[in-house]
């Protein structure tokens, strides 16, 4: 939504799992947000925080708002939850709807399809938000890799 917690952290845990996948020169990767409540700013100190104590760097990113070009640019438009997932196919065309899906969609052993934003929660919720994170982040690896062939 404002891309401090759970986008931000997806990219950096996903950024690192591409490296460690050999598929860092192949893929680029960038979190944004549907809404431009945070712009310029860098990730959660609590998301930093339990990226950090897990050996995942977020530093370097910077909160930024979906752009149209985005919707060319990228072959995943991921979204967190359910009303992110609304807004990014609202602002879609449609030759490009069939990019956008919910993070979860990639790691289907878990129980729930939504990552929870754990903005106003503790720091509990950012450890289980890194959790889904790495979980759907493999499986979107195992993803790429099937299309590559």
């Amino acid at each position: 939504m404002g891309n401090i917690c759970r986008s931000p952290t997806a990219e950096g845990v996903f950024r690192q799992l591409l490296e460690q996948h050999g598929l860092a020169d192949s893929v680029i990767t960038d979190s944004a947000g549907t809404h431009a409540y945070h712009v310029g700013e860098p990730p959660d100190r609590r998301a930093q925080a339990t990226a950090q104590n897990r050996g995942f760097d977020l530093s370097d990113i910077r909160a930024r708002s979906v752009a149209d070009d985005d919707f060319d640019h990228y072959d995943y438009i991921i979204a967190m939850d359910a009303d992110n997932h609304a807004n990014l196919l609202q602002r879609c065309p449609a030759e490009h709807q069939d990019k956008v899906d919910l993070f979860l969609s990639y790691a289907p052993e878990l129980p729930i399809t939504e990552v929870p934003d754990p903005y106003y929660g503790g720091a509990k919720g950012f450890e289980n938000v890194f959790d889904m994170v790495e979980a759907a982040s493999l499986g979107l690896i195992a993803d790429i890799k099937k299309r590559q062939g």
